[in-house]
């Protein structure tokens, strides 16, 4: 089963420019990614791969996700990028992040080639794994089949500026609603259809960015609608957004409170000291095995966010 590390934010940082690779040295998002993709020019390319191996093997980013967006297998970049960043810093590389998939042997493709660079360089095969964007129609489409590519697949991304462009969504908006469309939301299916993929496999879905950095408020009203569905967290492009993400994507404390409530009163009641009850009753509300079910999800992403109980459920004198 892929590692469920916590990813409730994912921050940004262009691979080619080392005032922002040692600025994020200083920052706490639960994951980044350095980039060789978007943010890396094409002349840009070489350097920024030397850069990240060099900045990768000096380390500094703490308990930090290290992940590392290659190009897509559509540029003539993406081999390289695998050789010479996991040749030459893959002890310290946890992921690696493959955008514009649209077919499961773009996936089998960086599979097999990531395993020969390890084999050649003496590293534990199998430990880098791989965080896969859904940027397109086609890769909608083919969801389910490239979920299920990899054994390193650890999450399933939503890449919001390719896939509105991809569908010709009449917006310039990144993230928000076009206007127009005035009934529902217009990326429900979208983020849906890679949820509900992602849990089927046992991944995590992970929203992309919100370009307009300045508007917190705009960012909090996007990434809330992702979290409420059920996603694990969002890209940060700014150092401001990264406290908001993670915030919005950790459980609220009473939440958190409840949840393990919940755990340790069905635990006891589902005991024989507390009469192997299936269903009981926790102050006005009945629990039983959904409800731990539920619970188990909020302590989980609660646990992950380091947070701690404010109270302790005692069991019925």
């Amino acid at each position: 089963m892929p590692q469920l590390r916590p990813r409730r934010s994912t921050l940004a940082v262009p691979g080619s420019s080392q005032k922002m690779i040692d600025k994020a040295r200083g920052l706490a998002p639960d994951a980044l990614f350095l980039d060789l993709e978007d943010a890396c020019a094409p002349a840009a390319k070489d350097q920024g791969r030397k850069l990240i191996v060099d900045a990768l093997n000096e380390g500094g980013f703490g308990d930090i996700v290290r992940v590392v967006r290659i190009n897509d297998w559509t540029t003539p970049w993406t081999h390289r990028d695998v050789i010479d960043v996991v040749g030459g810093a893959g002890a310290h590389v946890d992921c690696l992040m493959l955008p514009k998939v649209q077919s499961t042997a773009q996936v089998q493709a960086l599979d097999m080639l990531v395993t020969q660079v390890e084999k050649s360089e003496g590293l534990e095969v199998g430990r880098i794994g791989f965080e896969i964007q859904i940027e397109n129609a086609q890769g909608l489409l083919a969801i389910e089949s490239i979920a299920a590519a990899s054994p390193r697949t650890e999450t399933l991304v939503f890449g919001p500026a390719d896939f509105m462009a991809s569908i010709q969504m009449k917006s310039l908006v990144v993230g928000e609603q076009p206007e127009g469309y005035d009934v529902g939301d217009a990326y429900h299916h979208i983020l849906m259809t890679i949820l509900l993929t992602a849990r089927s496999h046992d991944l995590q879905a992970i929203d992309g960015p919100y370009l307009a950095i300045k508007d917190l408020d705009g960012l909090r009203r996007v990434a809330q609608r992702s979290a409420a569905l059920g996603f694990d967290g969002k890209w940060a492009l700014h150092p401001t957004q990264i406290d908001e993400l993670n915030d919005i994507f950790s459980p609220r404390q009473d939440d958190y409170d409840h949840a393990e409530d919940i755990l340790d009163a069905y635990a006891w009641h589902t005991s024989s000291e507390g009469g192997a009850r299936g269903a009981a009753m926790l102050g006005d509300e009945m629990i039983d095995e959904a409800s731990r079910k539920m619970a188990l999800v909020v302590s989980a992403k609660g646990r992950a966010a380091g947070m701690s109980r404010t109270r302790t459920w005692q069991p019925p004198s």
